[in-house]
């Protein structure tokens, strides 16, 4: 089957069913729907790698996220697939786990798959990884790390907004005591959200206690361990913030197994808002940050990279964040938990 029959089905020229495979925006919706029709009809099937050899672009677009098993990421690949699917690319999805050497591996996968841009959704690349598609001319888009350059994008998140939503709704409820757990602090996004909590409890002229700041790493298990280290501490905190949502997950865990209750005796608020955080029992209150919007907003960026390497840098966009309340945060208990019965 060629192109050929394909446009003399839908009555169109061959360029236009090859706008409505490769660019679907630039096409009329009327015609690309009689297009796709005829497509259909005729089983008709893009030969993508001459495509490539043709065009010089392969339409691949690589994503690099930090841990698949992470429900956050999953939903931001959907996002990004969505999009990139919308405006006629592929996409190859590759996971870190945190680990420098599977990074290296993630970034030769892509230059061997001749992508045309790179979305790199995970924590600091190694500057001569990202030397490596620079080298190559491979457009990138940073999530909060790096400086827009030559086709260079950045896309930033408020994670401020947020806390600072959190800090508001625990504080109104009379929570003064109020303990962190971050993700591991080699990471930037990490960092971020630690001290965007520590600016928090400054502004309302908290004093810092370090016992209730404990280092995470983004898993249950690291909220687990983290929580039940400040327990153990004595530092009996009223309200606890996870730097994701299956920390404040991990955090759940450690206080009812101190045989303590969310939120009776600690609140709990998580970040991201991930789909499972509605069906934790009881519902978890949380940061919402929209992967859909995250994930729009780094194809365009990375596309924009693209088409314009030599534009003049600017700032990227700003994701904001929101908290959502649910169940796991209340008034704050009139004494500590170490001195209920």
């Amino acid at each position: 089957m060629k192109i050929q029959e394909v446009a003399r089905r839908a009555r169109v020229s061959t360029a236009t069913v090859s706008r409505t495979i490769n660019n679907p925006s630039l096409v009329n919706p009327q015609t690309a729907k009689r297009v796709w029709k005829a497509i259909e009809q005729l089983g008709y099937y893009p030969n993508t790698q001459a495509r490539a050899l043709v065009s010089g672009r392969s339409r691949i677009l690589g994503l690099i996220v930090s841990d698949i098993t992470n429900p956050f990421f999953p939903e931001l690949i959907k996002g990004f697939e969505d999009v990139a699917i919308q405006n006629g690319y592929e996409i190859l999805v590759s996971s870190t786990n945190y680990d420098a050497a599977r990074m290296a591996l993630c970034v030769r996968r892509m230059l061997e798959r001749k992508v045309d841009g790179v979305a790199i959704m995970t924590a600091e690349m190694a500057k001569h990884l990202v030397d490596k598609l620079a080298h190559r001319n491979v457009p990138m888009v940073f999530l909060d790390v790096g400086t827009p350059g030559r086709g260079v994008a950045i896309v930033k998140v408020d994670y401020a907004m947020g806390i600072n939503e959190a800090m508001d709704h625990l504080l109104s409820m009379g929570h003064r005591r109020i303990g962190f757990v971050s993700g591991p602090l080699t990471l930037k996004s990490a960092r971020i959200r630690r001290s965007a909590f520590l600016r928090a409890l400054a502004g309302y002229g908290i004093g810092q206690d370090q016992r209730l700041v404990e280092e995470g790493d983004y898993t249950v298990d690291g909220g687990l361990r983290a929580m039940t280290r400040m327990l153990e501490s004595g530092s009996s905190p009223t309200a606890v913030l996870g730097s994701n949502d299956l920390t404040a997950i991990g955090v759940m865990r450690a206080v009812r197994r101190a045989g303590l209750s969310v939120p009776r005796d600690i609140s709990v608020v998580g970040f991201d808002d991930i789909r499972l955080a509605e069906f934790t029992e009881p519902p978890l209150t949380t940061v919402r940050l929209l992967r859909t919007e995250l994930a729009k907003h780094a194809f365009h960026a990375l596309i924009a990279a693209g088409e314009k390497p030599d534009a003049r840098p600017k700032a990227g966009p700003m994701v904001e964040t929101h908290l959502v309340i649910r169940e796991t945060t209340c008034p704050a208990p009139r004494s500590g938990p170490e001195h209920r019965p």
